[in-house]
């Protein structure tokens, strides 16, 4: 590679993305013998995971939904800037749990579809991070019921105030992310993430494989 890949991982609360992730992880490096940086959003640097606290705690309504798109973009920024872009121009595989479509699902979608902060959006990420895309995009997709189930059952869960969104505002995440996939068949690949852990792993590294020549 004369530079690293970016992969990242998409999907409502409880899908299995970290599981995934850690397991794409064992295989780029241990099969392959690829490096590997693993990351997530919001977070990924030391001053995105501070706004992470800020994010992913406290009240539902905390935030407007224009704070909270700046405060997503603001981590973003920091993100790229210390993480994704210096791993990349190193050689390695990035592989991170969420980045720009969690946005445009999470404040797009979830709260009911609103066409102004769509492009507010957008806007905002081609200031942040420019022509730069993921090279590919799965999205572990399930019903919304059954992935909070799964995600509240969860040790150690810190993302407490999404889980506690009604039901209407994961059903609009999961539809959300389906009709982004939609718009651009060739980076993203949807999975059925409620077939067992080894499936859902395989169907990965196939996809992978037919997408991407490592």
């Amino acid at each position: 590679m004369k530079k690293g890949l970016f992969i990242t991982f998409e999907g409502g609360e409880g899908v299995g993305k970290s599981t995934q992730i850690k397991l794409l992880q064992k295989y780029l490096a241990e099969e392959c013998g690829l490096p590997v940086c693993i990351t997530r959003e919001p977070g990924g640097s030391v001053g995105a995971e501070e706004i992470r606290n800020l994010l992913l705690k406290g009240d539902t309504s905390r935030w407007d939904r224009l704070t909270e798109l700046l405060l997503f973009s603001a981590a973003r920024r920091d993100h790229l800037v210390k993480t994704i872009w210096p791993a990349m121009e190193r050689g390695e595989i990035v592989l991170s749990d969420r980045f720009a479509d969690s946005t445009l699902a999470y404040q797009c979608f979830g709260y009911g579809f609103d066409e102004t902060l769509y492009h507010q959006i957008t806007a905002l990420y081609q200031m942040i991070a420019g022509d730069f895309k993921p090279d590919i995009t799965f999205i572990l997709d399930l019903d919304a019921e059954t992935g909070l189930m799964r995600s509240r059952q969860r040790a150690g869960n810190d993302e407490q105030r999404f889980e506690e969104m009604q039901l209407k505002f994961h059903q609009n995440l999961r539809n959300g992310f389906l009709t982004l996939s939609k718009k651009n068949p060739e980076r993203y690949v949807v999975i059925d993430a409620s077939r067992s852990i080894d499936d859902v792993h395989r169907q990965i590294v196939r996809h992978l494989s037919e997408k991407i020549i490592l």
